[in-house]
């Protein structure tokens, strides 16, 4: 109760940009949750679809993780469902790398949303904090200027005091912000970067699936090859005459 008491008393006592500096940090600290439940949740079923995926794509066995992937609208599944469409029409690796990251690209704006707000909030609450000091300062001249005598030490003091505390409580909310915007920015980093993987074990996949087959058609040419020589070679000589 005495906290609470006190917390008022320092909020009263901050002057006319508490507010505002109040209604920043709601803000910031409503995107913050919103962001980190969202990302938390891609990040755990992200890493499920393609944990079920992926056995389907190390045994090349496309048409099972097609199906797997259109049952799913997490990034991973439509990162995939884009590769996978075009595995069947598109024969160069080039091709289907080019449309994974076009994929990926539209992808990346719509997982970093509202967190650069974090930081911009971060320095608005410093600023608002910032003038606050002036605003309080201002009033500490002025009472100085135009006070009586006898009532100058009690205007400066709550003046000085609504400087202070109005600096105090945009810093409190200002550096708070900032680890969390750096947090979050980790976070989003990390789930990007496991999309890119994701990726590239797919095309690596791809790839090494048509190397096998390249190299299957090697060997049954060069079969035959060698048995159609090894049948000329047993042919009977021509008579002469």
């Amino acid at each position: 109760m005495d906290i609470y008491i006190g917390f008022i008393s320092f909020f009263v006592k901050g002057g006319l940009f508490m507010a505002p500096i109040a209604l920043v940090g709601a803000l910031s600290l409503a995107i913050a949750v919103e962001r980190y439940f969202t990302i938390t949740r891609l990040v755990v079923t992200n890493r499920r679809v393609w944990e079920d995926v992926e056995p389907a794509l190390s045994n090349a066995d496309f048409d099972a993780a097609r199906e797997k992937t259109s049952k799913s609208d997490t990034i991973v599944a439509r990162l995939l469902g884009v590769g996978l469409a075009r595995l069947g029409a598109v024969r160069r690796i080039d091709d289907i790398e080019k449309a994974l990251r076009a994929n990926l690209m539209e992808a990346i704006p719509h997982l970093e949303k509202r967190t650069h707000y974090l930081a911009t909030f971060a320095n608005l609450a410093t600023l608002l904090g910032l003038l606050g000091t002036v605003n309080g300062l201002i009033h500490a001249f002025t009472a100085v200027a135009t006070a009586n005598p006898a009532e100058k030490a009690n205007l400066l003091a709550a003046s000085i005091s609504e400087a202070m505390n109005c600096t105090a409580f945009g810093l409190m909310v200002a550096v708070p912000l900032l680890f969390t915007h750096s947090f979050l920015q980790s976070k989003t980093s990390q789930l990007i970067g496991s999309l890119e993987t994701g990726a590239v074990k797919f095309l690596t996949l791809v790839a090494d699936r048509q190397s096998a087959k390249a190299q299957t058609r090697l060997d049954a040419a060069q079969a035959a090859h060698g048995s159609t020589s090894g049948g000329n070679d047993s042919l009977p000589a021509p008579a002469h005459a």
